[in-house]
C-alpha cells in the first residue's frame, strides 16, 4: 500500500494535443492512491503539473489492460480521450511492444491501434444525444447541445471561439443545474470549413481551460456532423494548436463506429516524493 510516508513514485509524464498527463504503472497492485495525492502530483507549481493522472492496472474483464483516469482534483472520470491515447503508448513500452492494445474503462472498452506518435482509438458508442438545449448561464442566454462521449459534455456553436471567455461560461455551464448532478464539460465550437472546426474546451476536473480534451473533440465532431447533416471524418483543431481526427458512422440520430487520432507524446520520465 503507497502511504504518505513512501519516498518516491517513478512516473511517466505525456501529452495528448496538450492534454498532459502523470502516467503511472500499478500493474502490481500495491499502489493506492489518496485524492489529495493525486492532486499534489496534478499541482503545476508543487508537484509534477498536469491535467490528470493515468493508472495502468490489470484487466478484469478480458481486456489486456485496465485504464483508470483521475482528473486534476484527484477525482475519478469515466473516460478521457487523450489520455487513452497516451495510455495506449505507455502501456506498448512498459508492457511489451504491440500493434494494438485494448483496455477497461468506466465507459467501456476500448480498443487502440498504434502507427509511430499517433494512435487511432475505437471510442466507446455515444449515448444520451439532446440537441437545441437552451439555458440561462453567467447571465445570458445559451443556445447549446449536449451528448455523452465517454464522459458528459455541452457543445456550444459560436462565430469565434476567440471571442468566447471560455473560464467564465464555460464555468457557468460546467456546473448548471440541467446537468446537475454529475455536471458536464463545456465546449465551444467555430465552423472552419465543411468538415473542419475548431473547438475550445473547459474541463469537468481539471475546473479551467485545457490545451485539448479528446472526448470533447469527439463531442463536438458529432454535434456538427448532427448540425450540418456529414457523413465525415470531421477535422478537428484544438487551443494547443494540434489537429485531430474524429471518423464515424452515422444511422439517423445513432453514431456508430466513433474513432479518435491524434497524437500521444511521451515528455519526460522521473521520480516524485509524495
Amino acid at each position: 500500500m503507497l502511504e504518505n510516508r513512501m519516498p518516491k513514485l517513478q512516473f511517466t509524464k505525456m501529452n495528448g494535443a496538450g492534454n498532459d498527463f502523470v502516467m503511472l504503472d500499478n500493474r502490481a497492485g500495491d499502489l493506492q492512491l489518496q485524492r489529495s495525492q493525486i492532486a499534489q502530483l496534478c499541482d503545476r507549481h508543487r508537484g509534477i503539473g498536469a491535467d490528470g493522472v493515468l493508472i495502468l492496472e490489470p484487466p478484469a474483464n478480458g481486456a489486456d489492460f485496465r485504464m483508470r483516469y483521475y482528473n486534476a482534483d484527484g477525482g475519478e472520470a469515466e473516460m478521457c480521450g487523450n489520455g487513452a491515447r497516451c495510455f495506449a503508448r505507455y502501456a506498448d513500452r512498459v508492457a511489451g511492444k504491440r500493434d494494438s492494445v485494448s483496455f477497461e474503462t468506466p465507459a467501456g472498452v476500448i480498443a487502440a491501434s498504434l502507427a509511430g506518435e499517433a494512435v487511432t482509438l475505437q471510442m466507446s458508442e455515444p449515448k444520451d444525444l439532446r440537441m437545441n438545449l437552451q439555458i440561462f448561464a453567467n447571465g445570458q442566454d445559451v443556445h447549446c447541445h449536449y451528448v455523452d462521449s465517454g464522459v458528459p459534455h455541452v457543445v456550444v456553436p459560436v462565430d469565434r471561439i476567440a471571442n468566447v471567455d471560455v473560464r467564465e461560461l464555460g464555468a457557468a455551464i460546467r456546473r448548471h443545474e440541467d446537468f446537475a448532478p454529475r455536471g458536464t464539460n463545456a465546449n465551444f465550437l467555430e465552423r472552419r470549413g465543411d468538415a473542419e472546426i475548431a473547438i475550445r474546451t473547459y474541463e469537468r476536473g481539471v475546473e479551467d481551460e485545457t490545451l485539448a480534451c479528446g472526448t470533447g473533440v469527439v463531442a463536438s465532431a458529432l454535434i456538427f456532423a448532427a448540425l450540418e447533416n456529414l457523413r465525415g471524418p470531421i477535422a478537428v483543431h484544438v487551443h494547443g494548436g494540434d489537429e485531430l481526427h474524429v471518423g464515424f458512422r452515422r444511422e439517423g440520430e445513432r453514431f456508430t463506429d466513433v474513432t479518435l487520432t491524434g497524437p500521444a507524446d511521451f515528455v519526460f520520465e522521473g521520480t516524485v516524493e509524495l
